[in-house]
């Protein structure tokens, strides 16, 4: 039914590309769990023990991965969404991170073209009020060309100045009476849900068992060393064997440390990230332009995703729970407020189409401001564990192999690290700027499964029911849940609408209307009872209504209220 435009792959392209879609098994994989014995059992399905679990199965190492609720459902589904150097590393005088996130940034977009797409930012010049005047705007220019210089150009393209004329081209609805010009440089953005995804799912690929909704519930130990953990899933309880194992939690890092030493202290300050979602056409941007929030030390990006803008800053001290962090009201009118000054344009509560919020696990000293902490990332051994906390999206492939040296240390093993030029699942062979514009479903499904888009599409052809939209309006289609169903290892509505498709974060209401079909598919496909289904569906629709009533208090604005 849809077709992707090809090109002749090359040998490496060819290798990798698969004949037939992946699928995960769920039964078999917690099967697996129980019987095997592993070199490396990972805890935490985010980003970084993702692409721990990937660098060590390319190594030829035995590997389990684990995580508690569902691939990507902590931080890295809820990032900024950015893959990039961190021009604020400058400003901190952390060059090295900047290079080394740079060409990390790089192997990104090689390794996952259909993931990772080059971005365009934009920093307005303004008389007054702005993120630069015109005399703080001449020394961040140096800034940039150190930026391009260390690393920035292997992008393509270097930095350059605006005129007033060519940021109104960028952005139309910037004010525009204080605006003397601008800057812009690139950098890349990814869908962080299934950037994670896909490097779990190439980890499968190469023989790693991986498992979603597997909660570590304590630590099998033996002669003062951690050999394994005990692992409750689908009411079973699974004692996990491994000869090493990998903390990998992110803000949980502690927890888990916990369980092994019943003296550790906290090394984990939780950072906390809020964004929220409001219609394109209410800005009208075609690069991510960044703006000043009022009375607030950090600015804020404007980033366009398809038809909506996500507006969002990162930083902020965090004290409350790490399991329910939420956009709140406070938060929300701040982001508002920001973009209504930045922006000639009619904003307000009833805008906002969908809002997350997620907590970064920097690591460091109790005392200053978050936004001042160095974001390096930390890998401790103890009692045959491997912790790594701290570190961003970017590096993660870094820090995974890092990881998986330390590891090999444990076992005596030597093996030369493979990620650096693996292909991602979909990855291999794909034509991003082809398939861009071919426009409609092609590009649709190509920027979100690369050359796996056929596979979905496949079930289109096989039953065309599957290739409607799954609610009108949006560009997500029927068969993407059976997709998910089985080859993503989705396990409810709430995985498929959150983090497979996205649309509860950029459609929030719609995401509820969808929710009763999308458990009528997952249902047929994952052999769930009917009670069960209801049960989901309703769990969904709760969960939104509670994460719209922290949003906008009593008030309840939008469709669904």
């Amino acid at each position: 039914m849809f077709t992707l435009p090809s090109r002749r792959p090359n040998a490496v392209a060819a290798r990798a590309t698969l004949s037939a879609p992946l699928r995960l098994e769920r039964r078999a994989a917690l099967t697996d769990l129980e019987t095997g014995t592993f070199d490396v059992l990972v805890i935490g399905g985010g980003v970084t023990g993702a692409y721990t679990a990937l660098d060590a199965a390319s190594r030829g190492l035995k590997v389990a991965l684990v995580e508690r609720d569902d691939f990507a459902s902590g931080t890295s589904s809820k990032s900024s969404k950015m893959v990039h150097g961190g021009l604020r590393y400058i400003e901190q005088g952390n060059l090295d991170l900047v290079r080394h996130s740079l060409l990390e940034r790089q192997r990104f977009r090689r390794n996952a073209p259909h993931l990772v797409q080059r971005l365009p930012f934009l920093f307005p010049i303004l008389a007054k009020d702005g993120v630069f005047d015109a005399r703080i705007a001449k020394a961040f220019e140096s800034l940039l060309w150190t930026y391009d210089l260390a690393g920035g150009w292997r992008i393509g393209k270097l930095h350059q100045r605006l005129t007033v004329d060519e940021v109104l081209a960028h952005a139309p609805t910037l004010r525009a009476e204080n605006l003397k010009g601008g800057l812009m440089y690139y950098d890349s953005r990814a869908d962080d849900a299934r950037l994670t995804l896909a490097i779990v799912r190439s980890a499968a690929r190469l023989g790693a068992v991986v498992v979603n909704g597997a909660e570590v519930t304590g630590l099998r130990t033996a002669g003062g060393r951690v050999t394994g953990a005990t692992v409750q899933a689908d009411g079973e309880q699974i004692d996990v064997r491994a000869r090493v194992v990998v903390n990998a939690t992110g803000v949980w890092a502690d927890r888990v440390e916990g369980m092994a030493d019943d003296g550790h202290q906290p090394q984990v300050r939780p950072a906390k990230g809020v964004h929220i979602v409001l219609p394109w056409s209410k800005i009208r941007n075609d690069c991510t332009v960044t703006v000043p929030i009022p009375g607030r030390a950090r600015r804020a990006t404007c980033t366009r995703w398809g038809d909506v803008v996500v507006v969002g800053t990162t930083d902020t001290d965090y004290t409350g729970s790490t399991d329910d962090v939420h956009c709140t009201r406070e938060e929300m009118d701040f982001l508002l407020e920001g973009a209504q000054i930045a922006f000639d344009t009619k904003l307000d509560a009833g805008d906002v189409l969908g809002s997350y919020a997620g907590l970064r696990p920097l690591v460091g000293g109790k005392e200053g401001a978050t936004l001042d902490m160095r974001r390096d990332h930390h890998i401790t051994v103890a009692a045959g564990m491997v912790t790594v906390t701290g570190g961003k999206l970017t590096t993660s492939r870094h820090m995974g192999e890092l990881v998986v040296d330390k590891a090999l240390g444990l076992l005596g093993r030597k093996a030369k690290c493979r990620t650096k030029n693996l292909p991602l699942i979909g990855g291999a062979g794909y034509d991003a700027e082809a398939t861009a514009a071919t426009g409609g479903v092609a590009a649709h499904l190509g920027g979100r499964y690369g050359t796996e888009a056929r596979f979905v599409s496949a079930l289109a052809d096989e039953n065309p029911a599957l290739g409607e939209p799954l609610i009108e309006g949006q560009p997500f289609l029927k068969a993407e849940v059976v997709f998910a169903a089985r080859s993503e290892m989705a396990r409810s509505v709430d995985d498929v609408l959150s983090r497979r498709t996205r649309l509860r974060l950029f459609a929030r209401d719609a995401s509820v209307e969808a929710a009763p079909l999308v458990g009528e598919l997952l249902g047929a496909e994952l052999g769930l009872s009917p009670e069960t289904v209801a049960a989901q569906v309703e769990q969904y629709r709760a969960d939104v209504a509670r994460e719209k009533s922290i949003l906008f208090g009593d008030n309840l604005l939008g469709a669904n209220a």
